[in-house]
């Protein structure tokens, strides 16, 4: 199974919509970047709703072992880029980012990735829960355009 390594905005989408546990139904476990950790803090501290990844016993903290592509991603922001660095440590792994630039250096690097909506949707197929997007033209989703009911048993 991949390892499966996450950036901040899924933990924080996710979580505010009451839907953080569908990570470990369809994952297991998940690695969490200690810069996304202290992204997360940093946000707990101005007074955003975001869950402590340290504190969720699915989650393994991790900090990437080389600064091998940091050039590549310098101009993104410090979780991103040590999602991306984790990634490629590991030969078999799996990032959720939302951020179109860090998802553009995800497939330039060939790093398979899915994001919030990704999860949603999976676990949609997988029963886990009902989501009813409002769809507009040009296609545009936020948290706000998303139902997302009680999950399906």
């Amino acid at each position: 199974m991949p390892e499966i390594v996450c950036n901040t905005s899924p933990l924080q989408y996710l979580y505010q919509i009451g839907q953080l546990d569908l990570l470990p139904q369809l994952t297991g476990q998940i690695i969490v970047p200690t810069a996304v950790a202290v992204e997360l803090a940093e946000g707990r501290r101005r007074g955003v709703d975001v869950p402590v990844p340290e504190t969720l016993p699915w989650v393994g903290m991790r900090t990437p072992s080389s600064e091998r592509a940091i050039r590549l991603v310098a101009d993104l922001g410090p979780g991103e880029t040590a999602v991306l660095l984790l990634a490629l440590e590991c030969a078999d792994s799996v990032v959720i980012l939302d951020d179109g630039l860090a998802r553009r250096h995800a497939e330039v690097l060939g790093i398979p990735l899915t994001g919030t909506l990704g999860i949603l949707l999976d676990a949609k197929q997988r029963g886990l829960v009902w989501v009813r997007a409002k769809l507009m033209w040009p296609l545009t989703l936020s948290c706000d355009l998303l139902e997302i009911a009680a999950p399906v048993r």
